[in-house]
């Protein structure tokens, strides 16, 4: 489990913003008068990320990230505001961790020689055996 001080070493704590508020959905009276759910708001084109790593997070194609660029994550699984404050910045960790992760550059090949020789036998067979469907002429 990741903790906030693990997070730091990526994104500064004064970075985040945090809200507490009321949970939706069941669960009794305790629901309506406890601001269990947090709210994590992260504003990615404002932050202290280094430039590509900001491009990675923007690309994203994730539904939490807005147009303006600004990263909203809602914590409410849990029944405390300490877990789901916790809960909010482990998903935010797993987000930039993620978007850490430089894909490998493709290397282009070539075809062997024995590959493209195969594939024009094959497509000479197959023009042979539709051209013994025509009809003959006589």
């Amino acid at each position: 489990m990741t903790t906030s001080k693990e997070l730091a070493a990526y994104v500064p704590e004064n970075e985040i913003e945090l809200h507490s508020m009321r949970s939706q959905g069941a669960g009794g009276q305790n629901v309506n008068k406890v601001e269990s759910a947090v709210h994590l708001r992260f504003d990615i084109s404002a932050s202290s990320l280094p430039d590509d790593l900001k491009e990675r997070l923007l690309g994203m194609k994730d539904r939490r990230v807005t147009a303006a660029g600004v990263l909203i994550i809602r914590a409410q699984r849990f029944r405390t505001q300490e877990k789901n404050r916790e809960d909010a910045l482990r998903r935010l960790d797993e987000l930039v961790r993620k978007a850490m992760d430089v894909p490998a550059a493709r290397k282009g090949t070539k075809p062997t020689r024995a590959s493209r020789e195969k594939r024009l036998e094959g497509k000479t067979r197959r023009s042979e055996v539709k051209a013994s469907r025509k009809k003959i002429d006589l």
